[in-house]
């Protein structure tokens, strides 16, 4: 019954945006850290962010810095991602992960990340 149900996904010009929800069931949200991955097809699965449980620390990576911000309601057992200036090379699979340790160095291996989402694709085209 532990699962996590991401949404928000979809078709975006160049430019646009969008906003990613990481719904949590089964397991209270807020004693993990959140991450978010992507994956694009015929490319390795990585790491686009991450916050601990409180939010009080939060990662991105280079690609995406200055353009994605990460967030959590922890009252509603939800982690956002709020992408803005989409590129085509945003495009993939976005899919959410729990941890119960907050660390930079496990993020970027997936390492620790037990529960994952389903996924929800995003597309940035012309």
């Amino acid at each position: 019954q532990v699962q996590f149900v991401e949404s928000g996904g979809g078709l975006v010009q160049p430019g646009g945006s969008l906003r990613l929800s990481c719904a949590a069931s089964g397991f209270t949200l807020e004693n993990y850290a959140i991450g978010w991955f992507r994956q694009a097809p015929g490319k390795e699965r990585e790491g686009v962010s991450c916050i601990s449980s409180r939010g009080g620390s939060i990662y991105y990576v280079d690609s995406v810095k200055g353009r994605f911000t990460i967030s959590r309601d922890n009252a509603k057992n939800t982690v956002y991602l709020q992408m803005n200036n989409l590129k085509p090379e945003d495009t993939a699979v976005y899919y959410c992960a729990s941890s119960r340790i907050y660390l930079v160095s496990h993020f970027l291996s997936s390492l620790g990340y037990n529960y994952w989402g389903q996924g929800t694709q995003v597309t940035v085209s012309s």
